[in-house]
């Protein structure tokens, strides 16, 4: 395989997992799949929490393509996609567990209107503590805050948590 045709399918597959990754977060992780994802919207006690499994079980459809592709020789196209949804998760990591809820200590802040855009989204997402009633759920790509307050003032703020150190 030629490596522009490589380097195609990586890049595609990186731009097609913001999808999966929408799709498997409204419809699985606030689904059947809420019994771990819910402690993803609560207060972190330790180092880890239930949603954590997410990352091995999303890995698993990259390292099978790998394996089916170099390892068992069926070809590296396959390879390349599953290094393009490992990509995804390097990326996601990087936006969702770094950047956005700071798990591991840094001093970035985000200033562009983009990044900027991104925390806000899934700041907005938090807000909202119970399985339905969120909005936005993808990761990199997000509508703007005003379009997601709006939304959340539509669904008459079912769910949203109380501010923090609110007056009772």
């Amino acid at each position: 395989m030629p490596v522009w045709l490589g380097l195609f399918l990586f890049v595609t597959t990186i731009a097609a997992m913001e999808g999966v990754a929408y799709a498997a977060h409204r419809w699985l992780m606030h689904g059947p799949g809420w019994f771990l994802h819910a402690s993803h919207h609560r207060p972190r006690t330790g180092m880890f929490e239930a949603n954590d499994a997410y990352a091995a079980i999303f890995a698993v459809p990259s390292i099978l393509l790998f394996l089916w592709g170099i390892g068992l020789g069926h070809g590296v196209g396959y390879a390349w996609i599953g290094g393009g949804i490992a990509a995804y998760g390097a990326i996601y990591f990087g936006f969702h567990d770094v950047i956005v809820h700071r798990r591991v200590g840094h001093r970035y802040v985000p200033r562009s209107s983009y990044m900027k855009r991104i925390v806000q989204a899934h700041r907005l997402h938090h807000a909202v503590e119970t399985r339905e009633g969120t909005v936005s759920f993808g990761f990199l790509w997000a509508p703007r805050p005003e379009i997601l307050k709006a939304e959340l003032a539509r669904r008459g703020l079912a769910g949203v948590r109380e501010p923090t150190g609110a007056q009772l």
